[in-house]
């Protein structure tokens, strides 16, 4: 039997409903996945609202998998029967261009996204190439980790490539879903982090996560007095920001990295780049080799994400939950 049973949304904008789909025979390349845990991150509901315009229905979202494998496809040879992995936001790439061979396969122009084309995690299992099915070190949690393979190694890839290390000065933008886990790794690489917010009852709870200075960025007058400070800041909010503020913020040779999407253009003054040789950046997931390394450095460091859980059954109603922002800070469905 290959069938695999999961909740799937119809329509833009829909409730999930139960579905059943056949997975077909498993290809030479694939593991099989029983799912254990899977996040609810915002852009699964960008896919089910069709906010991007790349959804076909139905489909079953999710990308933040954890389970174990219970087959491996002929040639696979890096995964073995029964071993606890982690999908993320990707299933596949073509594995031959110049960003695959070079370890990029995130970049690849022909990257397979996990739940986009095909169904995704809100299931009792799936089926991915066996690259994309990473080793969960035995120290962490399912429930915890399910979203460390979206969220969290969408802050630790920016860290990792614009070369964070203890003396560094690291930023960073809103205490969420992905600012909780951008303060553990930053503070992992051993960087002086200021957590960035509007919420400054959150101040306690980021000095938790290991914010060694707190700045609330409703005040102007605290934000002025920034200039000069960072050598990264690590923006996690999709709302509109004062970009120019945090330019401003930059040391020389600093960068502003954008993981949030925010829905305007940036204004940003040309010299203010210009003088101080700064940049602004964005950055996407990561890599198969960056999510190997990133749970290798969360189990070594202790990192967690905040979780909330829900039985899968319950879908939709932390869908609903995740869109009002009434998760701290990580939704995550159990089967």
């Amino acid at each position: 039997m290959n069938d695999i049973h999961g909740l799937a949304v119809h329509a833009a904008g829909a409730h999930l409903l139960p579905f059943k789909y056949d997975a077909g025979e498993l290809k030479p390349n694939e593991v099989a996945i029983r799912i254990s845990h899977c996040g609810v991150c915002h852009s699964d509901i960008h896919l089910i609202d069709n906010d991007w315009g790349i959804s076909k229905y139905p489909f079953i979202p999710g990308h933040e998998i954890v389970g174990t494998v219970t087959a491996i496809g002929a040639d696979v040879r890096d995964r073995r029967v029964g071993e606890r992995v982690g999908v993320g936001w990707q299933a596949d790439s073509c594995g031959i261009c110049e960003w695959c061979r070079q370890g990029d396969e995130h970049l690849c122009a022909k990257s397979q996204p996990t739940c986009v084309g095909r169904h995704g995690g809100y299931a009792d299992g799936i089926r991915v190439n066996s690259r994309f099915a990473i080793p969960v070190p035995e120290v962490l949690e399912s429930e915890n980790v399910a979203p460390l393979l979206c969220g969290g190694i969408t802050v630790y890839s920016p860290l990792r490539n614009h070369g964070v290390r203890p003396s560094s000065r690291v930023g960073v933008v809103g205490i969420g879903g992905l600012g909780h886990l951008g303060i553990q790794f930053a503070k992992a690489f051993g960087a002086e982090v200021t957590a960035l917010s509007t919420s400054k009852d959150k101040e306690e709870e980021a000095r938790s996560f290991g914010a060694h200075h707190f700045v609330n960025t409703r005040d102007t007058g605290a934000l002025k007095a920034l200039a000069g400070s960072f050598d990264l800041i690590l923006c996690t909010v999709s709302a509109d920001q004062d970009w120019q503020a945090f330019v401003n913020a930059l040391r020389p040779k600093g960068t502003l990295c954008v993981v949030g999407a925010a829905p305007s253009a940036m204004q940003i003054q040309p010299f203010s780049l210009i003088a101080g040789q700064k940049a602004v950046s964005g950055s996407p997931t990561g890599s198969p080799r960056d999510l190997h390394e990133m749970l290798d450095v969360a189990a070594r460091h202790g990192i967690k994400a905040m979780t909330e859980r829900f039985p899968m059954s319950a879908a939709n109603e932390a869908i609903t939950k995740v869109k009002k922002s009434q998760v701290r800070y990580r939704a995550v469905l159990t089967n």
